[in-house]
């Protein structure tokens, strides 16, 4: 029977090799050291996480607005009938997945990012996958906005 790694000896390795692979991670710069990580680390991780998708917001939406807006244009609907209309392109079955993803990823790098703060030895293993989620977090809104504008893109289209 195959014993598994100790978390930290599992963390070291994923950074060796982010690190060999010149990855750089989602909070900015090289991959951090294993050995030393402080507090304010954790709660970074969680701000740079809320910045991430302010700014995906900020980037995004106004230009899906626009598209919306033409959509609405070109079918010539009426205020009432583009409230009813534009809906699925804002709200359907993967774009739920991606919420759901969202919610979760959300909840668990709060949950990480405190009790990393609040430890009193910061685990440098578990800042690790807490930037390791954000990454995924950013990921996962980036595939529901590329999958909301080409649904929309689709209906410009047609």
């Amino acid at each position: 029977m195959r014993r598994r790694g100790t978390p930290h000896r599992t963390a070291a390795v994923i950074a060796i090799m982010f690190a060999a692979a010149g990855e750089v991670w989602a909070g900015g710069g090289p991959a951090p050291s294993l050995d030393v990580c402080a507090k304010s680390d954790f709660e970074a991780v969680v701000d740079n996480a809320a910045a991430a998708l302010r700014s995906l917001n900020m980037k995004n939406k106004p230009a899906f607005q626009k598209k919306l807006r033409a959509l609405k244009e070109k079918r010539g609907w009426s205020h009432d009938v583009f409230l009813k209309e534009a809906a699925p392109f804002v709200r359907d079955e993967n774009i739920a997945v991606f919420d759901e993803q969202s919610e979760r990823l959300l909840s668990d790098i709060s949950t990480m990012g405190q009790a990393g703060a609040d430890a009193k030895t910061p685990d440098c293993a578990l800042l690790l996958e807490l930037r390791a989620r954000m990454r995924v977090l950013v990921d996962t809104q980036n595939a529901k906005w590329t999958y909301m504008f080409k649904k929309l893109d689709t209906a410009l289209w047609e």
